[in-house]
This record gives structure tokens, C-alpha cells and sequence, in this order.
């Protein structure tokens, strides 16, 4: 077994690891003869509040964490920028503002959330995009752009979430950025959007490889580098959007699992892709099984984990980039 194929064999074993962790631990703890048991007979009520509650937040933190890694591996190859986030670049805060926006004005509709969220998403990247090519994407124009759309589009949820407060009109736990009290109607919404986006993903890896090389270079080998770069980005937007829909704003996840993925199996997107969907599941259930284990009953959230890790790593990456990405 070579090592690339051995990183992927240790991050999966992790990965069942942790879930198999996360659903016994708690303030309902059982065993596993009881976990299988009730499979069979049911009846067990802890078992039950494991099934009702702990199994959608462990489903929803996986997919988030697989969805919000992926995308960072796709607006990183658009983009030519290892330092490209959802979180980073404003994606998730346009996805989040307008997902609350769908969820006051047209609270019946089944998909408003999902469908606000890439509405919203890519108003923010295209925001991005225009506002910072100058003859070509600079990777710190990138940044910077970035940073202002996220800042605009928290500054009017901030408002729209006062306006709210002021009028007494309940939101739920929904539109907060932790994974606390998840429905299985959330869970439908995040495993159906994102295994489309993590398919289409794949499928266009060979596409994200292509895009590694200079546009003439990629244009001589038959590909149409605008369109390409288009859908690759709608499929990277579908990915954040969803993912902040249902589990919030969680920044970071998107920079540091591609960087480490980079460094243990390579660029080739083939496997770059389906490696950091995994990695990303491992990452955000871990962080948020510590998160509700470690001071309980009190809780840590996921989001708040990953901006402690991440904003040092963000720093570490802009620090080190003058050598390696030339900004």
C-alpha cells in the first residue's frame, strides 16, 4: 500500500472512530449491545434520544464538514489561491444572510433556505470575482474583497437579526451557527444537496486539474476556461450555501483541511477532492464532539473551534505565502 492510498485508509478509520465516539458519548450515554438491540426491538428511550437528536447532528456535522472542505478545494483551483475560503472570501456570509432572508419571507417553502443560501452565495461571489479582477485574480485582491463582502453581508444579517429582536419574531435554533437540536428534516436537505455537490465535484476534477495550468495552456488542450471556471464555482457556491443553511457559518474548514490534504496526497483533484470530503467530516464532528464533551453540560460550538484554530493557521499561510503563492 503506497502512502497516499494509506492516509486515506487512517483518515476514514478516524473518521468511524470519532462517529462511533461521538454517538456514546453525552449526557445519554448507552452501549453499543443497547444501540444494536434497539435496531431490532426499539422501546429503548435513551436510545430513542440518541436516535432523535445526537444522530442528526452527527449527519449534519459530517456533511458540513465534507461540503465546506470540498468547496475550498474548488475556489482555491478557480481561483489559483491556496488561501480561498467560503468563510474567508464572504460566501458563507451571503449565503447566510440571504437563507435568513428566505426563511422570514417565504418560511413555507420546503427548500427556501437551500435555495436562498446559493442565491445569496453567489451574489457573493460574484461580488468577488468582479471587484477584484484587474487584469487577472490577484490572490490578496481576492482576500481583501473578501473580507469587505463578508463583512457587508454580516452587518445587514446583524441588522435583519435586530429588526427581528425588536418585533419579537422567533427565528429558531436553525439559523444559529451551531449544530445543537438538528431535525431530520434537516438532514435530508444537507445529505440531498450535498451528495449532488460532492459528485459534481468529482466529476469535475479533471477540469480543476486543467486549471493548475495557464489559461493558454489549458485553452490548447480544448477547454473552455471561462465556462469551466463558472461551473466549477456554482458547484463549489452549492456546496457553502447548503452547508451554512443548515449548520451556520463555519469559517476556516475550507482553508485548512485542503492545505493539509495537499501536503499528505498531492494536487491531482481526483483524489485531492474525495480526501478532503473525508478529512472535512473528521474535522467538524471532532470539533464538535469536544465541543459538547469537554465542559459538559455547557457547549463549545463547532464554529467557534474552528475560528480558534483557524484564524493562527490563516495568519501562518499569509505569513508564509510571500515565498511560496507569491501575493
Amino acid at each position: 500500500m503506497n502512502k497516499k492510498n494509506f492516509y486515506f485508509v487512517i483518515v476514514t478509520i478516524l473518521l468511524l472512530v470519532v462517529t462511533g465516539f461521538s454517538v456514546l458519548s453525552g449526557s445519554v450515554s448507552v452501549t453499543i449491545k443497547e444501540l444494536i438491540m434497539d435496531l431490532f426491538y426499539g422501546g429503548n428511550e435513551e436510545v430513542a434520544v440518541i436516535r432523535d437528536l445526537r444522530y442528526p447532528r452527527i449527519i449534519v456535522a459530517m456533511f458540513a464538514g465534507a461540503a465546506l472542505s470540498v468547496a475550498g478545494v474548488l475556489f482555491q483551483s478557480v481561483m489559483r489561491n491556496p488561501l480561498a475560503d467560503a468563510g474567508v472570501i464572504g460566501i458563507s456570509a451571503g449565503a447566510s444572510f440571504f437563507s435568513l432572508f428566505g426563511m422570514l419571507f417565504l418560511p413555507g417553502l420546503y427548500i427556501s433556505g437551500p435555495l436562498f443560501a446559493f442565491i445569496g452565495g453567489s451574489i457573493a461571489c460574484f461580488l468577488v470575482y468582479s471587484m477584484s479582477w484587474k487584469s487577472g485574480l490577484s490572490p490578496l485582491r481576492i482576500i481583501l474583497t473578501g473580507i469587505a463582502v463578508s463583512a457587508m453581508f454580516t452587518g445587514l444579517r446583524e441588522a435583519l437579526l435586530m429588526i427581528c429582536s425588536y418585533f419579537n419574531i422567533a427565528l429558531g435554533p436553525s439559523n444559529s451557527s451551531t449544530l445543537t437540536m438538528k431535525t431530520w428534516a434537516e438532514v435530508e436537505i444537507i445529505v440531498m444537496y450535498g451528495i449532488l455537490g460532492l459528485v459534481l465535484a468529482f466529476l469535475v476534477s479533471p477540469w480543476c486539474n486543467l486549471l493548475a495550468l495557464q489559461d493558454k495552456k489549458a485553452k490548447n488542450l480544448g477547454m473552455n476556461v471561462n465556462v469551466s471556471r463558472i461551473m466549477i464555482s456554482a458547484i463549489a457556491v452549492l456546496l457553502a450555501a447548503v452547508a451554512t443553511s443548515v449548520a451556520g457559518v463555519i469559517v476556516f474548514v475550507g482553508l485548512l483541511v485542503p492545505h493539509i490534504a495537499r501536503q499528505l496526497i498531492g494536487t491531482d483533484h481526483k483524489r485531492l477532492i474525495p480526501f478532503s470530503a473525508i478529512a472535512g467530516a473528521l474535522l467538524i464532528l471532532t470539533a464538535d464532539t469536544l465541543g459538547r464533551t469537554l465542559i459538559a453540560p455547557l457547549e463549545i460550538p463547532a464554529s467557534t473551534i474552528m475560528a480558534v484554530i483557524g484564524g493562527p493557521f490563516l495568519i501562518f499561510l499569509l505569513r508564509k505565502s510571500d515565498k511560496v503563492y507569491g501575493i
